[in-house]
């Protein structure tokens, strides 16, 4: 299971956010997502730890802790949704020579 470290700084990198999560115990693995367009850090990001154990210390310790100048959201991360299964249904589609909207 991994940790998603939300509400960063735009500047912060891996080795940030490895060095503060290190305190809990050792880190697996770091990811920053990008922006695909700009290359711009998205303010979020995951940490993986060796056990469960520290990944429990360090949210419970990190979830509302101010660093660069943010309150940080540190919580267990959800697994990803495949995309096309979003809750809300409806859609576009073709209704008497027009568009409207399905439900």
């Amino acid at each position: 299971m991994s940790i998603y470290v939300g509400n960063l700084s735009y500047s912060v990198t891996q080795d940030d956010l490895t060095k503060v999560f290190s305190e809990y115990g050792e880190v697996k693995r770091v990811q920053l997502p990008t922006d695909r367009e700009t290359g711009r850090a998205r303010g979020f990001g995951f940490v993986e730890m060796e056990t469960s154990a520290a990944e429990d210390a360090a949210i419970q310790a990190l979830d509302g802790a101010e660093w660069m100048g943010r309150v940080m959201k540190v919580n267990k991360a959800r697994p990803r949704e495949e995309k096309g299964t979003r809750a809300g249904g409806g859609g576009w589609g073709k209704n008497n020579g027009g568009y409207s909207r399905q439900y």
